[in-house]
Parts: structure tokens; sequence; C-alpha cells
């Protein structure tokens, strides 16, 4: 039954207990149907794929009966992230690693994420003007000049926090329970157009 609702509590997943810094977000995106559980629990420490992150925004914007072209040579038909690397190429959210490649396995940098939330908000047309001065950062210079306006949008907006007080660590991967987090805080903030 597709509307039975997803409830999460502290037996969902072995590897989430209550006092986990990431519990309220790994309950959110479970209950919204957002990210679900590897064969291993939820994997909060997991990297994130380039394949996964865009799997989740599919299932945030329903999107469904993909009709798109297929441009990446590495997506093969019928995979659990087919249809939404599709979608997310339509929608120009995503752009591959090359014209043909997309690189699903790649676990995905930091500076890929906030820039792919960022050209969703844009593509949802919410308002991406807010942005942060990111001078009290000692590495904003190793941000890719690709993803400088997204990080200045997720820090001026509260989506995505530095890794400490004054570092964005831009080329590390993210974890699961980091993507859970961010997204979160971005499905809760109210948007404006």
């Amino acid at each position: 039954n597709k509307t039975e609702k997803l409830v999460f509590d502290d037996t969902t997943f072995s590897d989430v207990k209550s006092d986990d810094w990431y519990y309220e977000a790994v309950k959110y995106v479970y209950e919204n149907g957002l990210m679900q559980g590897t064969d291993n629990g939820f994997e909060p420490d997991g990297k994130m794929t380039r394949a996964m992150l865009v799997t989740v925004l599919y299932r945030l914007e329903k999107a469904e009966n993909i009709q798109y072209e297929n441009v990446f040579s590495d997506i093969p038909d019928g995979e659990w992230y087919t249809d939404a690397v599709i979608w997310a190429k339509e929608a120009e959210i995503v752009t591959g690693v090359t014209e043909t490649e997309f690189a699903p396995n790649d676990n995905i940098t930091r500076e890929q994420m906030v820039t792919i939330l960022y050209r969703y908000a844009k593509c949802k047309g919410y308002n991406v003007k807010a942005v942060a001065d990111l001078s009290e950062f000692s590495d904003s210079d190793r941000i890719s000049t690709f993803a400088l306006d997204a990080f200045k949008w997720a820090i001026g907006n509260g989506i995505i926090n530095g890794t400490s007080e004054n570092t964005l660590s831009p080329k590390d991967g993210a974890t699961r329970a980091q993507l859970a987090a961010i997204l979160m805080r971005f499905c809760e903030r109210e948007w404006t157009k």
C-alpha cells in the first residue's frame, strides 16, 4: 500500500541512535520517502554517490514517466538511478563529468552536492538571491569556480554548515548523514519564489 506512512523509531536502523547528531535528519528523510536504508542499515558515515543524490532529488520532485533521451554512455537502462539521472540532466540540475559520462558511482564532493541542490532550487523557481560572504572560511579559495555561487547560496540560506567554524572542505566527500541534514534544512525552509 503506497499511502502507508513510513514511521521511524530507534529500531528502524541499527546504526542510528536517538542521541546521534543526525537522528532527526535521518528520521525526516526516511519518513518523507527521500532516503532509504542500505543492506547494512542507514550507513550514516557511508559516502554519497552522484547517482544517490540525484535519486533523492528525483524522489523529492516526484517526477514520473521520464521520456527524455539518455545522453550518458555509463547510465544503462533499467538501473535504480536511470530515470533520476535522465530527469536531472533534462532539468539542467546535473551535467556529466564529461559530455557523455555521468560517473554514477563516484563519491560526490561537498561542492558537487551544493551545486546540484542550488540548480534544483533554481529549477523550482525558488529565490536564490540570499548569499553569504565566504571570506571567513580559510579554504574558500579551494572551491571550484562552478560551485562558488552555490556555496554562497547554501551558506547564506543555512542549508549547509562548514566542516568547522572556518572551513568548508569543498573537495571532501559527503556522507549520507550530512546529506540527510542538508535535505531536511532545504525542505523545511520557507522558500519564496
